[in-house]
């Protein structure tokens, strides 16, 4: 797609897709018709470490990073009435009537490991099933719009919570960390010709056939031998292409900004060519200290991060606007939880998931738009308060996807696509 794939093919395929999910006669198991699909691509990008709602996106009173608590910088104004940020985000204030915040985000967990698989998979841990991350479902329930292109690309380092549980390797994801050279496992051989190489695939591929015809022949062997096949596909020349930001202008490479910009640039280029939903990481520990788990004195450097995301988000912004993929791209910036308003002995900050705010924009969503409210330090919901599970069924409201809907485990088990969660239906417009 574009000058990688077949790009007529791609829109030919999601209008069709968009189309079918908008069938007014089928209903969610609540009887409430399903929504039109706003978007048919999501970008997820993933704030590692948890970010400071009252530094960013929900500014309150000033603290001073020792006894008094508050927010650590300055607020200023947007483009929306009544609606602030803080100084580090001046280009997403300029761009608030694009975005709409859920400032009423709120879970139960204080430590990285459960909050990340939590705000990954909508669900509380069991020991009985593993359950899938956003990703993944929304790669099986939607599929990629290529059956040569993987459906969901996380482009960060691989981790559990981003997996496909229950559902299988088919929903699984092929990952990324370098936005130059494209996956790891998809390079071809340096010192293969063509024709060597098509000659191992050839042999690879009887040798498969073979132990497949003396029975061995179960749900888990057809599984791999159809990834390894899309595999075979993903390492030829186009599709090698997709994962590369070389090819984009040189200006549109330096306003992107730094790693997490050229990462942002790679998510949108991933989505332009058909992949469903791309995971975008921002977790540079380098830039100062420990990233957005901003305890002790990486909080006197945590304004590096908010002006990196902020030129990178303004400019995907302006970058779907002119390719008109504004509309169908739905971009949710998420992280595991929020801050507290009080600093440590080092003037950092602790772990709080009591409160934290998400953005989302592109894909239907009615710019300006507010959900939720926390008190005078940002510290508990007082407001409109929206949970994990909310956050999910909001994601599949705007995809299309049955919020409602059960999927079921290879036991036959039923498990509800979201654990009951509720769309935010305000921020659409």
């Amino acid at each position: 797609m574009g000058n990688d794939f077949d790009r007529r093919q791609f829109l030919k395929s999601a209008a069709g897709s968009v189309a079918g999910l908008a069938a007014s006669s089928i209903c969610s198991a609540e009887n409430q018709p399903i929504a039109k699909a706003s978007a048919d691509t999501c970008i997820f990008v993933w704030l590692a470490g948890g970010m400071c709602h009252i530094d960013t996106l929900d500014p309150k009173g000033r603290g001073d990073g020792g006894k008094t608590a508050g927010s650590y910088y300055n607020a200023i104004k947007t483009a929306v009435p009544n609606v602030q940020v803080t100084e580090h985000l001046p280009k997403v204030a300029e761009r608030m009537d694009r975005i709409a915040l859920l400032r009423g985000m709120s879970h139960q967990f204080s430590d990285h490991t459960r909050a990340v698989d939590f705000v990954h998979t909508g669900r509380l841990p069991t020991g009985t099933v593993v359950y899938p991350s956003i990703g993944s479902i929304v790669s099986h329930e939607l599929g990629g719009f290529d059956p040569k292109a993987p459906a969901y690309v996380v482009v960060g380092e691989p981790m559990q919570p981003r997996g496909p549980g229950f559902l299988g390797g088919k929903s699984n994801y092929i990952y990324v960390t370098d936005t130059q050279a494209g996956p790891e496992g998809l390079r071809r051989p340096g010192d293969l010709t063509s024709d060597e190489y098509n000659a191992r695939i050839r042999g690879l591929r009887e040798f498969s056939s073979a132990y497949l015809e003396a029975g061995h022949s179960s749900t888990e062997v057809k599984e791999y031998l159809a990834a390894e096949d899309q595999g075979f596909e993903m390492m030829a020349e186009k599709f090698q292409k997709a994962f590369t930001t070389k090819d984009e202008p040189a200006q549109l490479r330096e306003a992107y900004g730094a790693e997490f910009g050229q990462r942002l640039l790679l998510s949108r280029r991933l989505v332009e060519r058909g992949i469903r939903f791309v995971e975008c990481s921002f977790n540079l520990k380098f830039m100062n200290g420990s990233g957005w788990d901003a305890h002790a004195f990486a909080q006197k450097r945590v304004h590096l991060l908010i002006r990196q995301l902020d030129s990178a988000l303004a400019v995907l912004i302006e970058d779907l606007d002119k390719r008109k993929m504004f509309d169908r791209t739905l971009v949710v910036v998420a992280t595991e939880f929020g801050r507290p308003p009080e600093f440590d002995g080092s003037g950092g900050r602790g772990h709080h998931g009591a409160a934290f705010c998400l953005a989302m924009f592109g894909g239907g969503v009615r710019g300006g738009t507010v959900v939720g409210e926390t008190d005078e330090l940002g510290r508990e919901v007082t407001k409109r308060k929206t949970s994990v599970p909310d956050l999910h069924a909001t994601i599949h409201h705007a995809l299309g996807i049955d919020p409602a809907k059960h999927l079921f485990t290879p036991d036959h088990r039923p498990v509800p696509i979201t654990d009951y969660g509720k769309p935010a239906l305000e921020i659409f417009a």
